[in-house]
């Protein structure tokens, strides 16, 4: 898959480095220090959930930009410190700390988005976030935003992410489904349900070649410990070739 030409859409799973997906999904005897080289093979992009909790290093990410090819994409989810603790207030140096860590990633031309996950009880605070943005916008990142309650979810909202050219991230899942509006040059969702039909993976694959006519689309099922959502991953991406 490395070596086939430059998609716009990029597909994956939220993290790699699970052992349990063998050998449904990794081969029976590949060591898990091959886990992601072997992934990217199968599919163009990766969800990070590590950087939720800690920074990575620079030789870390080194390490995996070798393990994958030019066209694979990184996506990032945001510290917990900035969506969970501050929830957007006075992040202004974890942003640029997050920047920064991210920056071999960024050089190499392999960056996807940075998810900002909110808690579910972080209800709208339009203001706040217009004032997050304004600050967080100097740190160059693509950011798309999960809100996980529902009164986000109004035209204030989605006019403040279009002014600041972020994207509303469509998630879905058993509890709640995010609309799917546009906000930015780009598109981001997230797949969580607790299963999705053959009828369903031709409905995302219809979805994704559309919003890809107009920009690079960034999509994600959920880690299972069964490879369930790297299957349909693969799945849907073969549907879109």
């Amino acid at each position: 898959m490395n070596d086939e030409p430059q998609s716009h859409v990029f597909l994956g799973t939220s993290g790699w480095a699970y052992s349990s997906w063998k050998p449904g999904f990794y081969p029976q005897k590949l060591p898990q220090k091959k886990f992601l080289e072997y992934y990217a093979t199968q599919l163009n992009s990766v969800e990070v959930n590590y950087t939720f909790r800690q920074l990575p290093t620079h030789s870390m990410l080194s390490g995996w930009l070798d393990a994958t090819g030019t066209n694979f994409r990184f996506s990032f989810k945001a510290p917990q410190r900035i969506t969970h603790i501050l929830r957007l207030k006075g992040c202004s140096d974890a942003v640029i700390n997050l920047s920064r860590a991210l920056d071999p990633i960024i050089a190499a031309g392999r960056m996807g988005v940075v998810l900002f996950q909110h808690p579910p009880n972080f209800k709208a605070d339009v203001a706040r976030l217009d004032s997050f943005l304004e600050d967080a916008g100097a740190a160059g990142l693509r950011m798309a935003f999960e809100f996980r309650h529902s009164t986000w979810f109004c035209d204030e909202t989605f006019n403040v992410l279009r002014r600041h050219q972020v994207a509303l991230c469509v998630a879905e899942s058993d509890d709640l489904e995010t609309p799917d509006v546009v906000t930015a040059p780009f598109c981001c969702y997230r797949f969580r349900k607790s299963g999705y039909s053959t009828a369903q993976h031709e409905e995302i694959a219809d979805t994704l070649r559309r919003r890809s006519a107009d920009g690079e689309v960034f999509a994600y099922f959920k880690h299972e410990e069964q490879p369930t959502g790297a299957f349909s991953a693969v799945d849907i991406l073969k549907r879109l070739k």
